[in-house]
C-alpha cells in the first residue's frame, strides 16, 4: 500500500475526460442541462421547458456544472511534482497518435447510484481498454494523495478491491469498477427520480443518437477550488 503525502499543490487540477466535439448536438445538450459549456467555460441558460417542470433545476444539476459535461477516462488530479501542463499536453499527443480501435457505444439515458447520466446500453471492451490505458499512462503526472483527499473518498463504504485502486492510482473505481458515464444530474431522492429520468430520456430521443464514438479525448483544467473545470485541449484519437 503507498504512501500518503501532501502534495506541493493541490490545484490547479486536471483530468482525462471524453467530450463530443463543440459543434455536436450532444455537446449543446449536454452543456443545456448542466449549465455549463467546458468548450467556452461560460454557463449556458437551462432549457426554458426544463426549468418549467422542474424550477430547482440549477440545484439539481450544481456538482456536473461544476466538472462541465463530459465523460471519466482518468479522474482529477494535481500535477506531480516536476511536471508542468506542457509535459502533459506533450503526452497527451503522443498517446493519441498511437492508432486504437474508437469505442462505439449505443447510449442510452439511465439512473446509476441515484444519479442521471448518459452511459453505454451494452458493455465495451475497446471503452474498457481506453480507459485503461488512460489511468496507466497518465498516471505518472498525478500528484502523490493527501490524507485529506483519501479520507474525502469515503474509504469506508469502498470494496477492499476499490480500497486497492484508490490507493494505487488515486481513484476507487478503475479497471474491473470502471463504469462510463456522462452524469446530468446530481444524486435525486426515488420519489423524484421517476420524472427526471423521464424528461432528460425524452429529450435524449429527440437527438436521434443511436450510435456514439468515443472518438477523442480532453484535457480539463480546474484552477482553484471554487471555479470549474474548463476544456485545455481537446484531440481526436487515431483510429486502429
Amino acid at each position: 500500500m503507498m504512501l500518503y503525502a501532501e502534495p506541493m499543490s493541490e490545484f490547479p487540477r486536471y483530468a482525462i475526460y471524453f467530450a463530443p466535439d463543440a459543434d455536436r448536438a450532444l455537446t449543446r445538450f449536454g452543456a443545456e442541462i448542466v449549465g455549463y459549456d467546458a468548450f467556452s467555460g461560460r454557463d449556458i441558460d437551462h432549457p426554458a421547458s426544463v426549468l418549467a417542470a422542474f424550477p430547482d433545476w440549477p440545484g439539481m444539476t450544481a456538482d456536473p456544472r461544476k466538472y462541465g459535461f463530459h465523460g471519466t477516462l482518468k479522474a482529477p488530479f494535481p500535477l506531480a511534482s516536476g511536471k508542468s501542463e506542457q509535459d502533459l499536453l506533450t503526452a497527451i499527443a503522443q498517446f493519441v497518435a498511437a492508432p486504437r480501435e474508437i469505442p462505439i457505444i449505443a447510449p442510452v439515458v439511465r439512473t446509476i447510484s441515484g444519479f442521471n447520466a448518459i452511459v453505454p446500453n451494452d458493455d465495451d471492451d475497446d471503452l474498457q481498454l481506453l480507459a485503461e490505458a488512460c489511468v496507466r499512462e497518465f498516471d505518472v503526472f498525478r500528484a502523490p494523495m493527501s490524507e485529506d483527499d483519501r479520507a474525502r473518498r469515503r474509504p469506508d463504504a469502498l470494496t477492499p478491491r476499490q480500497i486497492e485502486h484508490l490507493d494505487d492510482w488515486g481513484y476507487p473505481y478503475v479497471f474491473e469498477d470502471f463504469r462510463f458515464h456522462m452524469t446530468l444530474t446530481e444524486r435525486l431522492p426515488e420519489a423524484r427520480s421517476v420524472a427526471v429520468l423521464t424528461l432528460l430520456q425524452n429529450r435524449f430521443a429527440e437527438l436521434g443518437i443511436d450510435a456514439l464514438r468515443i472518438d477523442s479525448i480532453a484535457l480539463f483544467k480546474q484552477d482553484s477550488p471554487s471555479s470549474r473545470f474548463r476544456i485545455v485541449k481537446h484531440v481526436p484519437l487515431t483510429q486502429g
